[in-house]
C-alpha cells in the first residue's frame, strides 16, 4: 500500500513538528511495515515551461507527412521581436492536437528528459527548432503518446514542474493479510492518530440505511453478497477532467489517471477500502442480479480477455447476462466511455473467500480483489458511495437522481476477556485504564465491569475474534519495544518418541556414510513418469494433479522421489561437477482414488467427523529415502586409481540405513523393475516385505534424463523401514565368551542369488550364529563353466565357549542346507 503523506495529514491532524520517518517508524513498531520513502518528485531537469500557441504553419513533407512550425509565447525565455514573429520561441512539432491560443509543456534547450534525452536547439526539416513541446510520455508523467500535452492552467515562461508535479513523500507499507483495514487511507489515519495520541474523525462512519430499492432495481440471490448500493446518477459530462489533486495522489498511489468516473472510484478505493465499479446506465439491461454463474457462460472482462466462468464464480448480471465477476473486475459491455452521461454506481460487500478463489481461478489480480479477500468493512458500502458520487458531480456535473440499497447490516461482534489476560500473555504491567484507553482508539466500544471486559468489535476488524487477538492488539499498540526482553520457561517434555530418534538416526547414517542430503520442490512433470518406462499400470502414475501449480511445466505432486534427483545430477553436471553421491528424504503423492475434502467452518475448531473427512481426503504419502551415485567414488591420487562409484554404494547406503535402526536388509536380483537395469538390479527386504530396489538404471532412463553411464540409484519406503525398526533401543546384549569363526566355500550354478544361498546358511546355522558376510566370489575353470564359488565367514557366539566339535558341527549343518536346496558343492 503506497500511501502520500499529504493525503495522510489531511485525514488525521498530527502534531506540528512529525517528520515522516517518524510517522514510518511508527507505522513499522505497530506492525505495519513501512518498507521505503519515496519522493515525488519532476523526473526532468533543466528549464521546462509553460508557453503558449501564438501560431502554426501546417506543412506537408515528401514523406507524406504534415509537420508544424509553431512560434510559442515562453515568457522571459522568448527570443527578442522581429519583423516576421513577435517575441517568441520557433519550434518544430508533428502533433496536431492543439490550437492557437492553447497552453502547452515546452523543453527548453538545456533540459534533460527521462531517457537522459538532451533537449537542444537543431534544425529539421528547414527550420531551427529551439525547443520541444512535449506529450505526457515524453516527460515521464503517463503513458499518452497520442498528442502533446495541453494544460488548462498556467503562465507562460511559469515553471511547468509547478502546475504538473506535486512534490509528496509516500510510504510503501507491506501490509499484512489479517490488517486488511490498512489497505486504505482511512485505516492508516486511525493508525496515525493512535500511534501520535491524537483524536481520528472518520469521514466514512455512515450507518447502511434501510433497504430501498427506489432506485436501479437489485437483486441479491447468493448469500455471498451482504449488501449492494446502488447510486445512479444523471447529467455527468463525460468530457470533464480529473481534478489535479486527484490525479496526484492517484499517480503517487500507483494509480493511472483514465477518466473522471474511473479516477472517482480508484479515489474512494484508496481512501476508504471499499472497491467501487461505475456502469454506464445505458448499456444496462433490467434489474441487476448478484448470482453464482451457471454451466457455460463467459464474460469478457475490462482487459479485453474472454472468460469462461465457473459455477463457483460470483457475477453480477443483467439481463444480457454477466457484466462483471464480482469483487474481481467488470465487464466490457458496461464500462463507463467517453459518450456516458449517466452513471450506476456500484458499491457492495462480497465475500471474500469466494473472490479469493474466483481471481486465482482465473489469474486475475486486481486492486478491488486484494481489498475483497482480506475482507472489506461490511458497514462501508453506502458511505464509500455517498462519497463518490459527491465528487463525481462535485467535478463531472449531475446529480444523484435515485438510491438502492438492498442487504442486511452486519451483526455486532462482541468478545469478553478479563483484563489481567493483558500483561499476563504480554510479559509486562498494562493497566486496565491503559487498555481501555488504547481498545477505545481502535474503534472498539469497552464496557468494563470489575475485571471483566466486554467489547463490541467494529465492523472494519474483522481480525479481532477472540480474547489473544485483543492481547495481540493492545501489544502492537502499546509497542512491542516497550516491553522488556524475558526468556520464557521452557515446559517439561518427553522428548523425542523411539521414531523420531531412529529416523534421526537414518539420516545421520547416510550422511556418515559419505551422501549430501539434498531437498527439492515436491513437484514434477507428467512426462517424468513417461521417461522413467514405467508401465501404464504402474502405481507410480497414480499422480495427484494440482489445481493451482506453480509451474505449467510440473503440475503433478511427485509419486517418486527419483525424477527431481535426477534433475539435481543434471544440474550439478552441467557446472561440471561430475562425482555426485547425494541422497533425499522425502513424501510420495499417490491418488488411490481419495474422496472430496470438505470446507470446514474456520469460525470454530472442526468437529472429530470433519477431520476424519479431511484426512480421508488426503492423498496416500509415504515416506521414502532416494540416493544416487555417477562418477568416483574416491578420486585418484597418491594412493592408487580412482574408484568408480556402481551398484555396491547404493545398496551399501540402503543396508546402513537399515543397520543404524536395527533392521537387517536381505536383497534378492530381479529383471525387470523400471527405472533400474534388468539382471542389475536388486530388491530390498526385510523378512517377505518388498522396501524398494536398488542398483544400475536403465540404460534408456539415462539417456532420457542426461546422466552419466552407469549412473545408480536406490529408492526404498523409509517410513515402513521404521515401522519394523524395535523400539526398545539398539543395544544388544555383550556376551562375555568368544566368538568362534568358520569359513565356508560353496559352488553353486551362476544364476544362483548369493542372497538365497546366505539365507540357507543362516537358517542351516541356526541359533548360534551371530553374523554371516560373503567376502569372495570366484568364477573360472577351477570350478568349472556356468559355475561361480560364494565365500562366506560365519562367526558363532553361544552363552558359554563353544568347542572346535560344536562350531564343526553348525557349519555342517548350514552347509547341508545349502546343498539341499541349490545343490551346492562344498568346497574344501
Amino acid at each position: 500500500m503506497k500511501a502520500p503523506i499529504s493525503w495522510l495529514r489531511e485525514l488525521v491532524m498530527l502534531p506540528p513538528d512529525t517528520t515522516t520517518s517518524d510517522i514510518a517508524e511508527r507505522f513499522t513498531n505497530a506492525g505495519l511495515t513501512v518498507e521505503r520513502i519515496e519522493s515525488i518528485a519532476a523526473p526532468v531537469t533543466g528549464p521546462l515551461v509553460v508557453g503558449r500557441v501564438l501560431s502554426y504553419v501546417d506543412e506537408p513533407q515528401k514523406n507524406g507527412k504534415v509537420i508544424r512550425y509553431v512560434r510559442v509565447d515562453v515568457g522571459d525565455h522568448n527570443d527578442p521581436a522581429s519583423d516576421e514573429y513577435p517575441a517568441s520561441r520557433g519550434i518544430v512539432c508533428g502533433a496536431h492536437n492543439f490550437a492557437v491560443g492553447d497552453l502547452v509543456v515546452v523543453a527548453l534547450p538545456g533540459a534533460v528528459l527521462p531517457g537522459d534525452f538532451v533537449i537542444s536547439a537543431r534544425k529539421t526539416y528547414g527550420h531551427v527548432s529551439d525547443g520541444m513541446i512535449c506529450s505526457e510520455v515524453e516527460i515521464g508523467l503517463g503513458d499518452d503518446h497520442d498528442g502533446i500535452m495541453v494544460l488548462d492552467r498556467g503562465t507562460p515562461g511559469e515553471d511547468a514542474t509547478e502546475v504538473l508535479w506535486a512534490a509528496d513523500e509516500v510510504l510503501d507499507i507491506d501490509v499484512t493479510p489479517d490488517l486488511g483495514y490498512a489497505l486504505s487511507m482511512r485505516g492508516l489515519a486511525r493508525e496515525a492518530a493512535i500511534a501520535h495520541g491524537v483524536t481520528y474523525t472518520d469521514r466514512y462512519r455512515t450507518s447502511l440505511p434501510e433497504p430501498t430499492s427506489e432506485g436501479y432495481p437489485v437483486e441479491l440471490r447468493t448469500p455471498h453478497c451482504s449488501a449492494f448500493t446502488a447510486l445512479t446518477i444523471d447529467g455527468v459530462d463525460p468530457a470533464a477532467p480529473s481534478p489535479k489533486f486527484m490525479v496526484d495522489r492517484l499517480r503517487a498511489s500507483g494509480v493511472r489517471s483514465i477518466s473522471l468516473a474511473v479516477d472517482v472510484t480508484n479515489y474512494v478505493m484508496l481512501e476508504s477500502g471499499q472497491p467501487l465499479h461505475a456502469y454506464d446506465a445505458q448499456k444496462l439491461s433490467g434489474p441487476i442480479v448478484v448470482r453464482m454463474a451457471e454451466e457455460g457462460e463467459s464474460l469478457t472482462t475490462l482487459d479485453g480477455q474472454v472468460r469462461e466462468l465457473h459455477v463457483e464464480d460470483m457475477l453480477v448480471t443483467d439481463d444480457s447476462g454477466p457484466i462483471g465477476l464480482a469483487g474481481v473486475m467488470g465487464g466490457e459491455n458496461t464500462e463507463v466511455s467517453d459518450a456516458t452521461t449517466s452513471i450506476v454506481l456500484e458499491a457492495a460487500t462480497f465475500d471474500a473467500t469466494t473472490v479469493s478463489r474466483t481471481f486465482r481461478r482465473h489469474g486475475l489480480f486486481s486492486e478491488a480483489s486484494k481489498r475483497f479477500e482480506r475482507t472489506v468493512d461490511p458497514a462501508l458500502s453506502y458511505a464509500a458511495a455517498k462519497r463518490a458520487a459527491k465528487l463525481l458531480t462535485q467535478y463531472g456535473g449531475g446529480h444523484v437522481t435515485a438510491e438502492t440499497f438492498v442487504g442486511s447490516h452486519p451483526e455486532p461482534h462482541v468478545v469478553r476477556l478479563r483484563a489481567g489476560l493483558v500483561p499476563a500473555v504480554l510479559g509486562t504491567s498494562i493497566s486496565d485504564d491503559e487498555i481501555i484507553r488504547i481498545l477505545s482508539a481502535s474503534g472498539v466500544r469497552v464496557t468494563a465491569l470489575g475485571d471483566s471486559l466486554t467489547l463490541e468489535i467494529p465492523t472494519w476488524r474483522p481480525d479481532l475474534v477472540e480474547p489473544y487477538d485483543i492481547v495481540e492488539e493492545v501489544g502492537s499498540k502499546y509497542g512491542y519495544d516497550r516491553i522488556g526482553l524475558r526468556v520464557p520457561t521452557a515446559p517439561a517434555g518427553g522428548g523425542l518418541t523411539p521414531r523420531q530418534r531412529a529416523r534421526r538416526a537414518a539420516i545421520a547414517a547416510a550422511a556418515h556414510l559419505g551422501f549430501t542430503q539434498t531437498m527439492s520442490l515436491p513437484f514434477m512433470a507428467g512426462e517424468d513418469l513417461d521417461r522413467m518406462g514405467l508401465a501404464e499400470d504402474d502405481p507410480r502414475r497414480k499422480a495427484v494433479r494440482l489445481a493451482n501449480p506453480l509451474s505449467d511445466a510440473q503440475p503433478f505432486l511427485r509419486t517418486s522421489l527419483l525424477p527431481g534427483l535426477f534433475h539435481v545430477v543434471a544440474r550439478n553436471l552441467s557446472r561440471s561437477l561430475t562425482d555426485l553421491a547425494i541422497f533425499e528424504v522425502g513424501s510420495g503423492f499417490y491418488d488411490f482414488g481419495t474422496t472430496a475434502a470438505p470446507r470446514p467452518d474456520v469460525a470454530s475448531r472442526p468437529s472429530p467427523d470433519v477431520l476424519q473427512q479431511l484426512d480421508d481426503s488426503l492423498p496416500t504419502q509415504p515416506e521414502t529415502l532416494v540416493g544416487i551415485v555417477t562418477g568416483d567414488w574416491l578420486p585418484a591420487g597418491w594412493h592408487g586409481p580412482a574408484v568408480k562409484a556402481d551398484w555396491t554404494h547404493v545398496v551399501a547406503l540402503a543396508e546402513t540405513v537399515a543397520a543404524s535402526v536395527g533392521v537387517t536388509l536381505t536383497r534378492r536380483q530381479v529383471g525387470d523393475a523400471m527405472p533400474w537395469h534388468p539382471g542389475r538390479t536388486a530388491q530390498l527386504l526385510v523378512g517377505d516385505e518388498i522396501l524398494g530396489f536398488a542398483g544400475e538404471l536403465h540404460p534408456s532412463v539415462i539417456a532420457a534424463f542426461d546422466l552419466p553411464p552407469h549412473t545408480c540409484a536406490v529408492e526404498f519406503n523409509l517410513g515402513d523401514l521404521l515401522d519394523l525398526a524395535p523400539q526398545g533401543g539398539r543395544i544388544g546384549h555383550l556376551s562375555g565368551f568368544p566368538v568362534a569363526k568358520e569359513d565356508v566355500a560353496l559352488i553353486v550354478d551362476r544364476d544362483v542369488p548369493a542372497a538365497d544361498v546366505e539365507r540357507a546358511l543362516v537358517e542351516g546355522a541356526g541359533e548360534l550364529l551371530e553374523s554371516i558376510a560373503l567376502f569372495d566370489v570366484y568364477t573360472g575353470d577351477q570350478v568349472g563353466e556356468g559355475k561361480k564359488s560364494l565365500a562366506f565367514a560365519l562367526r558363532l557366539r553361544a552363552d558359554r565357549t563353544l568347542t572346535d566339535a560344536e562350531a564343526a558341527e553348525v557349519r555342517q549343518a548350514a552347509v547341508a542346507e545349502a546343498v539341499a536346496r541349490f545343490g551346492a558343492v562344498h568346497r574344501a
